[in-house]
């Protein structure tokens, strides 16, 4: 007798159906052969599963078992497939005898060799494949429960144990669906405020233009000056996530095994530190199974680059495409798959090797190819796609030593967060959210300015010998400085501003 059970397999961001057949009969007694293109993870479910049918009191076929996942063509990897290979030997020997029908239900989950099940990634990415494909019911590891019922239309059926399971599906035992969840997403700790900056005020102001539209940001100066602070104050003033941020989030961190555990839905938008030593494959994704790298954890929050200048050359210019478009295509012999980057960027490094260069305490030992040549590890195409270029001067004793309080972080919050609502409902009808989203076609369409500023831009660009990737990103950054200040008409102010946040040199 054979049997047909469905899993799902996880691809990239994306789900797919799984059928899981179990054919019980011929060949060498008590063999279990598993085809369908499986990794070693998959193969080694032979014995995760027939020690958790024996040690949930079921006996194990003495006759050998095939097990086919199908679509044959599509790779398999991972423990998720477990349970629904358990289910199936078990139908297929006739050891379930089910009150209800097995067509509309998915299985997933790892087995322990007592039968208890554990945890697996991509729950939510599965969950929303189910939907989508009809099916009503899913059977998940109890870690797992709240994820999948972030996708409200479906039972999550939370299941301890393999015993407790085969009870279910025979009508002896009904296990309680998860309930929903309320998830609150303004309840978010500010550990880094911008009240405990001393100084620095023109940074201060970059910093909040930046996250009103979500732009990139370039901060550099000496050691010391506070550059790193300022930076990991950034999360304290971006606006609160919404729902379908926070699902796009979670499905990534899902996929990626780095959903915190006890929590099904990430509420605040995500702060990604990675090390200078990263290699390109950590920062863009990929792997054998390519999975999310930094640029996509950080996907609707902050990708802060600390030590810029001394990031690989290479590595940074795998940010090309990304800081463009928003999005990565990983090209791997595994497939070809995209993951979301629609990250805001901020980098941090010092004006030489030395790290004085241009600073007024103390002298810069460092010979003039020595910063030429510290320099031109940032490319000039990399630097075209920064919006706010702002020096960090070193701070004085009296501003260090001032006890006066400046803004904090809620205060500033409240201006960015009307400032992004001005953005939601000028681009509810287009497929981007923020101002730095926009191209170049919608900026002309949003930007448009006067004739004074026109005059201002236009010897700007010939004066500095601006990219057209920069003349549009000045408009779009004008845009962000007039929606702080709620006023539609762009003028000579918001651009003159703009242009300030230009590097000095071209």
């Amino acid at each position: 007798m054979s049997s047909k059970i469905l899993s799902a397999a996880v691809i990239g961001l994306e789900a797919e159906i799984v059928e899981v057949e179990a054919d019980v009969g011929g060949g060498d007694m008590g063999l279990i052969a598993i085809v369908g293109l499986p990794d070693a993870a998959v193969q080694e479910s032979r014995e995760r599963v027939r020690s958790a049918v024996k040690n949930s009191g079921f006996d194990f076929p003495k006759r050998k078992v095939t097990v086919n996942l199908a679509p044959a063509d599509l790779k398999k990897h991972g423990p998720s497939y477990d349970l629904a290979i358990a289910v199936s030997v078990l139908v297929a020997t006739n050891k379930i005898i089910t009150v209800q029908p097995l067509d509309k239900i998915i299985f997933l989950g790892e087995l322990a060799l007592n039968g208890d099940l554990r945890s697996v990634n991509g729950v939510l990415s599965i969950a929303v494949h189910a939907k989508h494909k009809g099916i009503n019911t899913l059977f998940v590891p109890p870690a797992n429960a709240q994820e999948a019922k972030l996708v409200k239309e479906l039972a999550v059926i939370p299941v301890k144990n393999l015993k407790e399971l085969v009870e279910h599906l025979e009508g002896q035992n009904n296990i309680s669906e998860t309930p929903e969840s309320n998830f609150d997403f303004s309840n978010n700790k500010i550990i880094f405020d911008m009240a405990h900056i001393r100084g620095q005020e023109h940074v201060k102001r970059a910093m909040e233009i930046a996250a009103a539209g979500a732009h990139n940001m370039l901060m550099s100066g000496p050691p010391g000056s506070g550059k790193t602070l300022i930076a990991r104050t950034m999360p304290s003033i971006l606006p609160n996530l919404t729902l379908n941020e926070a699902l796009e989030i979670t499905k990534l961190y899902s996929v990626a095994g780095l959903l915190p555990s006890g929590d099904a839905l990430i509420t605040s938008r995500p702060f990604r530190s990675p090390h200078h030593t990263a290699s390109g494959v950590a920062l863009v994704g990929g792997g054998a199974w390519p999975r999310p790298g930094e640029i996509s954890l950080a996907h609707r929050g902050v990708l802060f680059l600390d030590e810029f200048a001394e990031f690989p050359r290479q590595v940074l210019e795998n940010l090309r495409q990304p800081l463009e478009d928003g999005v990565i295509n990983v090209s791997r012999a595994a497939g070809n798959l995209t993951f979301p980057a629609k990250f805001m960027m901020v980098a941090a490094m010092n004006p030489c090797p030395c790290g004085f260069y241009g600073d007024t305490g103390k002298k810069c030992i460092c010979s003039p190819s020595q910063i030429i040549n510290y320099r031109k590890k940032i490319s000039g195409p990399i630097l075209d796609r920064i919006d706010l270029h702002i020096e960090v001067p070193r701070l004085d004793f009296e501003k260090l030593s001032s006890v006066a309080p400046g803004e904090n972080s809620i205060a500033i919050k409240s201006r960015i967060e009307q400032a992004r609502e001005i953005q939601r409902q000028r681009f509810k009808s287009a497929n981007f959210i923020t101002n730095s989203e926009m191209n170049s076609e919608a900026a002309k369409n949003f930007c448009q300015i006067d004739s004074s500023s026109q005059q201002i831009l236009k010897n700007a660009v010939e004066q500095l010998h601006l990219s057209a990737r920069a003349y549009f990103r000045i408009l779009k950054l004008a845009r962000t400085i007039a929606d702080l200040e709620a006023v539609e008409q762009l003028s000579a102010k918001h651009v003159a501003e703009a242009l300030q946040y230009r590097p000095k040199i071209e």
